[in-house]
């Protein structure tokens, strides 16, 4: 299997307009659902050998899970009791996605409420309205599930290295990208007049890497990294390899390395850990984060082992 195969941002835009939709569907049922955490990581969803889920939710005697098994392409739900109904991915529209998942949901007794609506997408049609979004191609699909897939491990190794507070590796569904986020211990002080998603997400001060898909000001797949809150000069500090940027990005700046600079090296695995690294230290070294006390190399911090 090819590692980090293409991943054209317009070869699969129609298909992964619709499916980020189903992912924001069902991840209002697991926010809905769900004992928050701080910093919002009880919402996001984590992988598994097939695709994805939400986890298990719900009450003690209603426990559910929902997963997308991007290997059959069909979304499962699961109860504790051991009941569980499907429903296929293709050939679906938003709406009777929208539709035949809560068709599901009341028929295993599952009542969730959602704000049946998109979330900062650019267009706001609601979920049981929208027919025009009915592209899924179970090809590309599969393609973005096995990118997915590698550059989770790719950030889970990256995570190995710190010892500190960390999330875990986890696709957010609002957003569409895949993130870990290391935390310096500090509280950031978020502004009040930030909103309720902000402030919970950046309380504390953070240094964030991940992966996303590409959007329409930025067409093309990428990693990037952040500071937040920003530290001065941070766009300033260098990056490795040479083909990183530290681009604007909504009143800050983004480290990024294009998915496919990273994908022709030697060593795409490599590279993309150099970079994560780069950023890291660029941010640590500005925020007076002590990464060298919080390292942890190969995961390690037993003081009796030696890391491989």
């Amino acid at each position: 299997m090819e590692l980090f195969p293409a991943m054209p941002y317009d070869e699969w835009l129609d298909t992964k307009d619709t499916f980020h939709r189903f992912a924001q569907i069902v991840g209002k049922v697991r926010l809905a659902e769900s004992q928050r955490r701080n910093h919002w990581w009880n919402v996001p969803f984590h992988l598994t050998g097939r695709g994805l889920t939400t986890r298990p939710m719900g009450g003690p005697e209603r426990q559910f899970c929902i997963d997308f098994d991007l290997v059959r392409h069909r979304l499962v739900v699961d109860l504790i009791d051991g009941r569980s109904a499907e429903l296929p991915l293709a050939g679906q529209s938003v709406a009777s996605f929208h539709d035949g998942l809560f068709h599901l949901l009341a028929g295993l007794g599952i009542d969730a409420d959602i704000r049946a609506v998109p979330f900062d997408l650019p267009e706001p049609t609601p979920f049981a309205e929208d027919t025009r979004h009915a592209a899924y191609d179970p090809e590309l699909i599969g393609r973005y599930w096995v990118v997915l897939s590698q550059v989770a491990q790719v950030l889970e190794r990256y995570a190995a290295g710190f010892c500190g507070k960390t999330s875990p590796v986890h696709h957010f569904w609002h957003t569409f990208d895949i993130a870990v986020t290391r935390f310096t211990g500090r509280v950031a002080g978020a502004s009040p007049q930030a909103d309720p998603v902000t402030r919970e997400a950046y309380s504390w001060e953070v240094i964030s890497a991940g992966f996303w898909f590409g959007d329409a000001e930025r067409p093309w797949p990428a990693f990037y990294s952040y500071t937040a809150p920003e530290p001065k000069g941070l766009e300033e500090e260098p990056l490795r390899p040479d083909a990183a940027r530290w681009l604007p990005a909504r009143g800050a700046h983004l480290a990024i390395l294009r998915y496919d600079d990273a994908r022709q090296t030697p060593d795409p695995v490599g590279t993309v850990l150099e970079f994560l690294d780069s950023a890291y230290q660029a941010g640590a070294k500005l925020t007076g984060c002590d990464a060298e006390r919080l390292a942890s190399a190969d995961g390690v911090t037993d003081p009796c082992l030696t890391p491989s």
